[in-house]
């Protein structure tokens, strides 16, 4: 959207900056959003706006913000449904079917994995999303990693190396050889494709030591730490994220009181998967405990072949209204704002003047009704800033 373009019409405006509006959602009714050269660039009353050269009439719709998917492992190959119907039949969710996901990512052209990259991106952005992350982590090989990080640099600028997600089979019962190759040689390939570095820390896969090898290797080689912590057991991930001032600790199921007055006394943000918990039967985060606290919260899909198969973000919302104990409000946030502060961008996940023009528009008279028609897509048009272009270092 180049040209000046005016949305009128809004029945409710989502702009996420308290002084333009009502409450955190900073909530305009009867609103207008005025768009030039990619940039919001007014905010305000349908009665107030300026006539344009291009004007679309949302008759009352709802807009908000693109979704900004912070977490999601979109470099794969391969299908583990045998192991979600496993699951739902009552067996337990552990960290090693990721090694079925890297025999067959492994196997895969790159054009196989520029292909489904391509498909899951072209899901999220029908679901509302317009800002994602990924990782790369089903690789684990130095060509292996670094190739799907070459590959998806082209579609996302928010590129995460995840070298550490599991000890592969060749390494097993040599972990510290592996945490040697992750923290060193390959990582010296996959840093020009990264911005991020993350570790899997937790039962199966890193304990606190190794993780903390890792991150600080990336932050020395110039990439920004965030950590998978908490999920499958109470640890250290979450005050090791502290630490090194993560980004965002994510899953962040297994909390104690300690975790969260840290995560509250930081800059680190608690990224909520509850795609994860949906599809294991695991227990939900009490995002209620942490908001209480003052901690920040960002939701986020997840998308991954093994433990967390979506690219609805409606449905993150929906499930962490009613399962996590946070209102509509927290939770549209969550999956906007919150989900910017996890990537560090203050550019998107926001609509005032000088953000991204990257805009959701509903199908439905506000943002309550993600939660309140739960499973369906009420996604009427999204539109999204051209990215701008990376710059060689």
């Amino acid at each position: 959207m180049n040209e000046t373009t005016a949305l009128l019409n809004i029945g409710s405006l989502v702009t996420n900056d308290p002084e333009l509006g009502e409450g955190l959602l900073g909530l305009i009714t009867d609103a207008a959003l005025v768009i030039e050269e990619g940039r919001v660039s007014w905010v305000g009353r349908s009665s107030d706006v300026t006539p344009t050269t291009a004007v679309i009439d949302l008759e009352g719709r709802a807009v908000l913000p693109g979704f900004v998917d912070s977490h999601a492992h979109l470099m794969f190959a391969g299908d583990r449904a045998d192991e979600f119907a496993a699951r739902m039949s009552g067996e337990r969710y552990a960290a090693g079917g990721i090694r079925r996901t890297v025999a067959a990512t492994r196997a895969a052209t790159d054009e196989q994995l520029a292909e489904n990259l391509w498909r899951l991106a072209a899901e999220l952005r029908r679901s509302g999303v317009t800002t994602f992350e990924t990782k790369s982590g089903y690789g684990l090989t130095t060509i292996d990693e670094a190739r799907a990080l070459g590959i998806a640099s082209s579609v996302t600028q928010e590129t995460t190396y995840l070298g550490a997600h599991v000890v592969p089979a060749e390494f097993e019962g040599r972990p510290d050889d592996y945490v040697e190759l992750v923290a060193g040689a390959m990582l010296d390939s996959c840093a020009p494709h990264s911005k991020w570095i993350d570790v899997f820390c937790d039962r199966g896969a890193f304990d606190v030591d190794q993780a903390r090898t890792v991150l600080l290797a990336g932050v020395a080689a110039g990439l920004v730490p965030r950590l998978h912590a908490n999920q499958l057991q109470h640890g250290g991930g979450v005050q090791l994220a502290v630490e090194v001032d993560a980004a965002s600790a994510d899953h962040c199921t297994y909390l104690d009181d300690l975790d969260i007055e840290a995560l509250a006394a930081s800059n680190t943000v608690a990224t909520l998967l509850p795609g994860a918990e949906f599809s294991t039967r695991s227990p939900y985060p009490d995002a209620r405990r942490l908001l209480d606290a003052g901690a920040t919260i960002a939701l986020a899909t997840d998308c991954n072949p093994g433990s967390s198969y979506t690219t609805s973000m409606s449905l993150m919302i929906a499930i962490a209204v009613r399962d996590m104990r946070m209102t509509p409000d927290e939770a549209a946030w969550s999956a906007t704002l919150g989900g910017a502060k996890a990537l560090r961008r203050s550019d998107i996940g926001r609509l005032s003047v000088g953000s991204r023009a990257d805009i959701v528009s509903l199908n439905a008279p506000s943002h309550i009704h993600l939660a309140y028609r739960p499973g369906v897509d009420l996604i009427h048009r999204v539109w999204q800033a051209p990215l701008t272009p990376k710059v060689a270092a």
